[in-house]
């Protein structure tokens, strides 16, 4: 029995703190921060106080710990238009953002859209520079291009923890030019089995230079059909059978899109129950000023939550009540969470054409939306057990079960175990 017991000390000293299944990240997608703050936009906190010291250390602050950032190809080709909705991030631009979440401790998702423009189910459209290559030169071509993104980002320091090779890519991607006609894009839909090969061919490219330049990056295959769970299913199906190299499915959920949260909470539970993955729900929002026209009656949620700031915490709360019910959910970013319009002069400095009413501030006040400070939840205990990194080098350091519950910062008091202190065990 004692040596059973040293056999058990051991382990329990020797283990990390989280395994990768324990461990859960929280922030949101915030393309467009440089921008917003550039162009003179003011944030400040609940209170209406101005956030000073930097958006990002405010972030952190807050709970968050990790930061979604999306990468086109070459966004000067993309049209007009979409220009203004946010079509900027290049790979210079798309560096320094990630140095500067890196350099706040922060986690990085790098998300390529392989494209010039927005890629989503129904726009895949290849790059202008790759449009007239063969299915092998662009096999070739994501390959070196991937790699060469991941090498100038590590040399930039700004390394990223996961990876979505493609965003939305529910139906293939790099279907052809923009201009194409239906019947050529059509030949890389993946509503047809013979396109699959062609399709996973390029993601087992992608996947391949991420393995080689960041090998201990997580790759995230990012689809959004919770509405349809046998297209999703079908697809991560598909992955399995043609050995697709990946690690997490990263899904997005709207509401007013894509159903009640009842909805979501089944898929991910036949999910769970049939891929050995984690699951991150890389893009999710809820509006709390004025909704769209065209959101059907059926995923008209306003009744529950009011389409006001306190209706829009009150869906937070519930999703990430649900969504911790669930084990194998590790992720959770808010879509454009940086949206905020006010103290920009649209006569000289904007930064969209509209504004976004689903972000986590008032485009009108510049304030932070009260929930914001209700994202942090999703860590559950995780959260906690943070509180070490600020808490280290301060007299005397908070003390915590291994399971992240805060025990006050007398050790001499407390009984014969293992606790944490100042992010080491210790046994008493």
């Amino acid at each position: 029995m004692k040596h059973l017991f040293t056999l058990l000390l051991t382990w329990c000293l020797t283990m990390p703190l989280a395994t990768h299944a324990q461990t859960k990240y929280v922030g949101g997608d915030i393309s467009l921060l440089p921008s917003y703050e550039a162009n003179g936009a003011q944030y400040k906190d609940q209170n209406g106080n101005a956030i000073t010291g930097g958006m990002l250390p405010y972030f952190k602050a807050q709970g968050m710990n990790a930061m979604r950032v999306r990468l086109f190809v070459d966004p000067t080709k993309a049209p007009a238009d979409e220009k203004e909705q946010g079509v900027r991030q290049d790979l210079e631009y798309v560096k320094a953002l990630g140095k500067q979440i890196k350099d706040a401790g922060m986690q990085l998702m790098l998300d390529f859209h392989y494209s010039d423009s927005w890629a989503d189910p129904v726009k895949q459209f290849t790059p202008d520079a790759w449009k007239n290559m063969t299915d092998d030169e662009l096999y070739t071509q994501i390959y070196e291009y991937t790699k060469d993104v991941l090498q100038q980002m590590k040399a930039a320091g700004a390394t990223p923890d996961f990876i979505q090779t493609g965003n939305e890519i529910s139906y293939g991607m790099l279907w052809g030019a923009r201009n194409a006609s239906a019947s050529s894009l059509k030949k890389c839909w993946t509503d047809q089995d013979a396109n699959w090969e062609r399709f996973t061919t390029l993601l087992k490219r992608a996947g391949q230079a991420c393995r080689e330049e960041c090998p201990e990056a997580k790759i995230v295959i990012h689809t959004e059909r919770v509405a349809r769970v046998a297209v999703l299913t079908a697809f991560y199906d598909k992955m399995a059978t043609f050995g697709v190299d990946y690690d997490i499915i990263g899904l997005s959920y709207y509401p007013y899109y894509h159903g009640k949260l009842a909805t979501l909470n089944s898929v991910l539970t036949i999910l769970e129950g049939r891929y050995d993955k984690d699951i991150m729900i890389v893009e999710t929002g809820y509006y709390h000023d004025w909704q769209p026209e065209d959101i059907s009656s059926e995923n008209d949620l306003s009744a529950t939550y009011p389409i006001n700031g306190e209706g829009q915490k009150k869906f937070t709360q519930a999703l990430i009540d649900m969504l911790n019910k669930h084990e194998r959910v590790t992720g959770l970013f808010w879509w454009f969470m940086e949206a905020n319009e006010y103290g920009l002069n649209w006569n000289t400095h904007r930064v969209t054409h509209d504004w976004y009413n689903a972000g986590l501030f008032d485009n009108q006040t510049g304030r932070a939306e009260p929930a914001l400070y209700t994202l942090k939840e999703f860590l559950g205990e995780q959260a906690h057990v943070t509180e070490l990194g600020t808490e280290a080098g301060t007299q005397p350091q908070a003390v915590y079960t291994l399971d992240g519950r805060r025990l006050g910062t007398d050790a001499t008091a407390l009984p014969h175990g293992i606790y944490i202190i100042g992010k080491k065990k210790m046994v008493k």
